[in-house]
C-alpha cells in the first residue's frame, strides 16, 4: 500500500472542496472547479483522490474531526454551564458559515448513496461521542441530571424532514440562520439568553 504524504496541495483541495461544497454542493462543483481554485491539476487531483466521492467523505471526515475536538476542548474549558452552552452554539453558528441548502440536500438529504451512507455513519458516530460527552458533563455537574442527551440526538434527526419544508425555510435568511434558530432553541428555548 502507498502513502501518500499530505502535502500543502493536499490541504489546498481539501480547503477549497470544502468552501464550494458549502457553498454550491457535492453535484453542482466540478473536479475542474476544485482544481482551479486550489490552484492545482488534474493530474494533482488524482495523485491524491480517485474520484470527488472520496474526496466529499474526506472533507466531510475533517470538518466533524475538527467540530468534535474544538466540542471536546470546550467542555474541558473551567467555565460555567452558560458559557459552555453559549460557546457550543458559537461552535454551531461557525460550522455552519457559509452553508448552503444545496450542501444539505446533497449531503444529508437526497444525496449520492455511497456519499450519504457515509455522512450518516459519520454523523452517528459523532452522536455517539456526544452523547458520552454530554453524559460526563451531567456527572461533573455541567448540565442537568434530568436531561436526556438522546433526546438531543432524536430531535437532530427531526430538523433533517424540517429543512425539506420550503415554507419553514422561507422564513429564514439563509440555511445558516435556520439552523441557528434550531440550535437556539434547543439550547435555550425561548427565553431571553
Amino acid at each position: 500500500m502507498t502513502v501518500i504524504v499530505k502535502s500543502k496541495k493536499y490541504w489546498d483541495i481539501i480547503n477549497a472542496s470544502r468552501d464550494l461544497f458549502w457553498k454550491h454542493g457535492f453535484r453542482r462543483v466540478t473536479i475542474l472547479e476544485i482544481c482551479g481554485k486550489a490552484g492545482v491539476s488534474k493530474m494533482t487531483f488524482y495523485k491524491y483522490f480517485p474520484n470527488k466521492i472520496d474526496l466529499a467523505k474526506t472533507v466531510f471526515a475533517n470538518e466533524v474531526e475538527k467540530g468534535m475536538t474544538r466540542f471536546n476542548e470546550l467542555m474541558e474549558e473551567d467555565i460555567p454551564a452558560d458559557e459552555k452552552i453559549k460557546g457550543m452554539v458559537l461552535l454551531k453558528a461557525e460550522g455552519t458559515h457559509e452553508i448552503s441548502h444545496e450542501f444539505l440536500e446533497d449531503f444529508y438529504l437526497d444525496s449520492e448513496p455511497e456519499l450519504k451512507r457515509y455522512v450518516e455513519e459519520k454523523t452517528g458516530e459523532a452522536w455517539t461521542r456526544l452523547l458520552l460527552d454530554w453524559k460526563n458533563a451531567q456527572e461533573k455537574g455541567i448540565f442537568r441530571d434530568d436531561f436526556k442527551p438522546e433526546f438531543l440526538l432524536r430531535v437532530s434527526y427531526k430538523i433533517q424532514e424540517l429543512l425539506k419544508d420550503e415554507e419553514l425555510a422561507a422564513m429564514y435568511d439563509s440555511t445558516q440562520d435556520f439552523i441557528l434558530e434550531f440550535t437556539r432553541f434547543v439550547a435555550y428555548g425561548i427565553s431571553k439568553r
